[in-house]
């Protein structure tokens, strides 16, 4: 994989402002930034090449004197364009609200798509401007989360941030074996137990990225509750939330998680979805 941070430009403000943040990650990491523009009229391609696009390249230099632009213009659709381009960077961003194109992906589903089936961790700036507070990352135990773990602790240590691992859970919505008669009434939850399970899961989800990051601070918080109000309630003092394309709890036949497409669209603070091995 290059070491390439990507962003799409439509021109918006949002996605003007995703070029901010796209320049700070590039920065970070040490990596060039690529500008990229899809069109499909090609009337349009003249003046978004001498307009925005040459905008957004002295907005990025603003923030990183020193960083190395590069820009795609091609023909095709948001998500065709880039999702293809994320085969070759790091961290895609794109902003949260736009004209339709990329900085519009959240008005459709194209931002869940890229989600799901992107080649690279995505990034969605919304929410308040320039939070502060640390990188929040929501754990739930599964492959996907194991990603995201990884990524939201290299994130915290370039940013210099500590990092808040949430657990939340709940008693409805664990499987309780029962033998007997039908009747919900009969279940009986040993709510301890349960919690020393979740417990056990949030300290195993973070131990291995912990163990390999000794210098990030780290706060564990196991949360009984619900789980997208929860986490959506900790985001508003984040700086950054990371979550995992899919994890435990999603219905069946989803592209993306329940609770990662909630914080796509509700979350204060910018979003990472990091999709799992598949």
């Amino acid at each position: 994989m290059n070491d390439t941070v990507i962003v799409g430009v439509d021109g918006s403000p949002p996605s003007l402002a995703a070029v901010d943040v796209a320049a700070r990650e590039a920065r970070l990491r040490d990596a060039q930034l690529r500008i990229v523009h899809a069109f499909s009229r090609p009337a349009d391609l003249d003046p978004m090449i001498h307009g925005v696009l040459a905008q957004a390249e002295r907005r990025a230099h603003g923030i990183a004197p020193d960083l190395e632009v590069a820009r795609t213009v091609a023909s095709g659709g948001t998500l065709t364009v880039l999702r293809s381009e994320s085969r070759h960077a790091v961290l895609a961003v794109v902003g949260g609200r736009g004209r339709g194109g990329f900085g519009g992906l959240l008005l459709g589903s194209t931002v869940v798509q890229l989600a799901a089936h992107g080649h690279c961790p995505l990034m969605v700036v919304r929410g308040r401007p320039d939070p502060r507070g640390p990188v929040l990352l929501a754990v739930d135990g599964s492959p996907a989360g194991n990603a995201a773990a990884e990524f939201a602790f290299a994130e915290a240590s370039l940013r210099g941030a500590p990092l808040v691992a949430v657990h939340v859970w709940n008693a409805w919505s664990e499987p309780t074996p029962y033998e007997g008669p039908a009747d919900p009434l009969n279940v009986v939850v040993d709510l301890d137990r349960l919690r020393e399970k979740h417990r056990r899961l949030l300290e195993e989800a973070v131990a291995p990225w912990r163990a390999a990051r000794p210098r990030v601070a780290v706060e564990l918080r196991l949360e009984r509750g619900r789980i997208r109000h929860t986490l959506l309630d900790a985001g508003r003092d984040a700086q950054l939330v990371v979550a995992g394309a899919r994890g435990h709890g999603g219905f069946t036949g989803m592209l993306l998680g329940s609770v990662s497409q909630a914080l796509l669209y509700h979350a204060d603070c910018p979003v990472t979805v990091v999709r799992g091995t598949q």
